[in-house]
């Protein structure tokens, strides 16, 4: 018989029967379409967590929080699945709303918005919200800042600033801001503005406090955290502005003169479409046209809803690394160039 290179791996359909969710996974990595390719990003995401000297960085769009995402992030900075997170504003006040005691509510998506708007109920496609509870918050922020006092930051100093008053008010452990301040994992916040977070910190602007968000800083700490890498990872929920945060970094550095080569892992979970042009569904290989992307970088592009990737992906990942030790990174902002990076196991 004739041999063909193309047919030399068939696909072996799923048998139903009682297995871990990582074992379902390994399954699926014979079967086709955007199933095969979540068991891939699977597969892609726990060889990058056993690479040497590895950095993994997140950026993390969508309302993520309100829709019950919030402990499976917090968890991967716990468990170091992730090194460095780039998230909307948006995503981080949600978060310290419920870590401070408050709810996001089951909703419906054929709910009457003007009756809602009446009761002073705000609504995230099927989640709902109390609006007075937000003002409150709100209000938290601008209080807050005015502790802070006149300073100027970058968006990873606030946020550690903020997880420490998280924390003092007795927050939950389980926060995604209280847990990167306790695992030392930096959370930038390139859009600060366009939040909640925002809203709090103009409402101190008008009382008269000169709180300013540095955003250059921002690009230059987060450049720095690649340039200093041995290698990099990255994870994206959704597209926009903390993809390209992040994807930029790569361009900058090589401005810079500095041969990073590109990411070396990219994952990306995202329900957009790369034939519209737009940033959130462009594909990796666009990306390599850039230099965003290193050519052989291992690249997994799954088009699915990201409620429900990653509660499956992390449950699976938790089941793979039960005995993983990682190799990962210690951020020092005090070093002499602004960053030092060691790893540790």
């Amino acid at each position: 018989m004739h041999h063909n290179v193309f047919t030399d791996n068939p696909t072996v359909p799923i048998d139903v029967k009682d297995r871990s969710i990582s074992e379902l996974m390994d399954g699926m990595l014979k079967t086709g379409f955007q199933g095969r390719k979540l068991a891939e990003s699977v597969q892609a995401w726990h060889n990058m967590l056993k690479e040497k000297n590895m950095t993994v960085l997140m950026g993390l769009s969508g309302a993520m929080v309100p829709a019950g995402m919030r402990r499976v992030i917090s968890y991967m900075i716990r468990e170091r699945m992730i090194d460095c997170l780039v998230s909307t504003g948006a995503n981080l006040f949600h978060d310290s709303h419920e870590a401070l005691g408050k709810k996001h509510y089951v909703g419906s998506h054929l709910a009457n918005d003007e009756k809602l708007f009446e009761h002073g109920v705000d609504r995230i496609y099927d989640v709902f919200a109390v609006e007075e509870e937000f003002r409150t918050a709100d209000n938290l922020i601008a209080d807050f800042a005015e502790e802070i006092g006149e300073i100027s930051c970058s968006s990873r100093e606030f946020m550690y600033l903020l997880g420490k008053e998280l924390v003092r008010r007795g927050a939950s452990e389980d926060s995604i801001v209280v847990s990167a301040y306790r695992h030392n994992v930096p959370i930038f916040v390139p859009a600060l503005s366009d939040s909640s977070i925002g809203i709090g910190l103009t409402i101190a602007r008008r009382r008269g406090l000169k709180l300013e968000i540095d955003q250059i800083k921002d690009v230059d700490e987060i450049t720095q955290i690649v340039e200093k890498s041995g290698k990099t990872g990255v994870v994206y929920v959704g597209g926009g502005v903390p993809k390209n945060f992040i994807q930029q970094t790569e361009v900058i550095a090589s401005i810079l003169g500095m041969d990073v080569g590109g990411h070396d892992y990219a994952i990306q979970y995202t329900s957009d479409s790369p034939h519209w042009g737009g940033l959130s569904g462009c594909t990796f290989d666009e990306a390599v046209s850039w230099g965003k992307i290193a050519a052989q970088a291992k690249k997994v592009q799954v088009f699915v809803d990201a409620t429900i990737a990653l509660p499956i992906v992390v449950h699976a990942l938790h089941e793979k690394c039960r005995e993983l030790t990682r190799d990962a990174p210690v951020f020092n902002w005090e070093g002499p160039e602004g960053l030092d990076i060691g790893y540790y196991e």
